[in-house]
């Protein structure tokens, strides 16, 4: 091989690359067009085997050191510029993403709130008023064992915080996608019923806020509503919040099925769906943190009640200021 003529063709495109890898690595990746990606991967490709050729063929060793500079430079872009470049993506979702998606999805989770609120209305209207519908909807056990024994079945974590904020978190994001998933439809094998879009997700978030309206006149009424609430408090900031946004991304597939507008059900779908998936991914994150906190902080007996109080104000508080926050012009 003639080495001086062999430089002198393939020179160019050394420069090439090394102006297209000067400029990413000043202002990034995405400075760089389309085509401009594609020719420094080709152009990395071929620097590459030139650095080969150069080995195999005792090229000078200026000219080899050069030659794997580039390459190492190309590879830092190519591959692990990319990786970078979606770490990027995912804090930037964190940080903007997820606020912006709720607050164009808010009607929704408002909708969701309330019919959770009114679940819990009706729960402790009519458990206050007959105490045969506590037991109908808490069981007879249950209720007699709290009752009897003036203690928090949350006691029962202490000891297992680990397994027990394992399970809180695999249970919390299960009912997240089940109410998120209704609002496509589900299937009940026991009615056996077909739910139409919405139903379940609708029943979903009736049937908890009942519960929480039994649960609540039941802890009244056996004097632990303090404690109980002081355990809710922390966790229930951040869970609560990530179940309503649940039900609102499931009441948003639900009226993109059924009320499309100016869309095709099936343009409806795509478009919403995305901002459900998007939601999904946010709501994940809070069950995270809420299953650590209700596992590992929220059943400590030795922490005062009213901390407890304020660690789920404090939470529920920067949960809101972080939900509306704006991305900067």
């Amino acid at each position: 091989m003639n080495i001086q003529r062999w430089m002198a063709r393939r020179e160019a495109s050394w420069r090439q690359l090394d102006a297209l890898l000067q400029q990413a690595e000043k202002k990034g990746l995405k400075s760089l067009s389309g085509g401009q990606v594609r020719q420094m991967a080709s152009l990395y490709r071929s620097v590459s085997a030139d650095l080969a050729r150069a080995k195999s063929n005792a090229v000078g060793q200026a000219v080899i050191q050069d030659l794997q500079q580039l390459t190492s430079r190309g590879y830092r872009q190519i591959y692990q510029g990319s990786r970078r470049q979606e770490w990027q993506s995912i804090l930037d979702f964190y940080r903007y993403g997820f606020p912006e998606t709720v607050q164009q999805t808010w009607p929704y989770i408002a909708l969701a709130t309330v019919l959770f609120g009114l679940g819990g209305l009706v729960g402790w209207w009519f458990a206050w008023q007959d105490p045969a519908f506590l037991t109908l909807v808490l069981g007879q056990a249950f209720v007699e064992q709290v009752k009897t024994s003036q203690e928090l079945w949350t006691v029962s974590i202490m000891g297992v915080e680990p397994v027990a904020s394992s399970q809180i978190m695999i249970n919390n994001i299960g009912v997240s996608l089940w109410a998120m998933i209704g609002g496509i439809a589900m299937v009940m094998p026991s009615v056996p019923l077909l739910t139409p879009p919405g139903a379940f997700t609708v029943y979903l978030l009736l049937f908890n806020g009942l519960m929480i309206g039994c649960v609540g006149v039941l802890v009244a009424q056996a004097g632990l509503a303090w404690d109980l609430w002081a355990f809710v408090f922390p966790h229930g900031a951040l869970e609560l919040p990530a179940i309503f946004m649940a039900g609102g991304a499931g009441l948003l597939l639900a009226k993109s099925i059924l009320l499309p507008g100016a869309y095709r059900r099936i343009d409806a779908l795509r478009i919403h769906g995305l901002q459900a998936v998007r939601l999904l991914y946010g709501i994940i994150t809070l069950l995270v943190m809420a299953g650590i906190i209700e596992g590992f902080f929220s059943p400590q007996t030795w922490i005062p009640n009213g901390l407890k109080y304020a660690v789920g104000i404090a939470l529920f508080i920067g949960l809101g200021q972080y939900c509306r926050r704006q991305r900067p012009a």
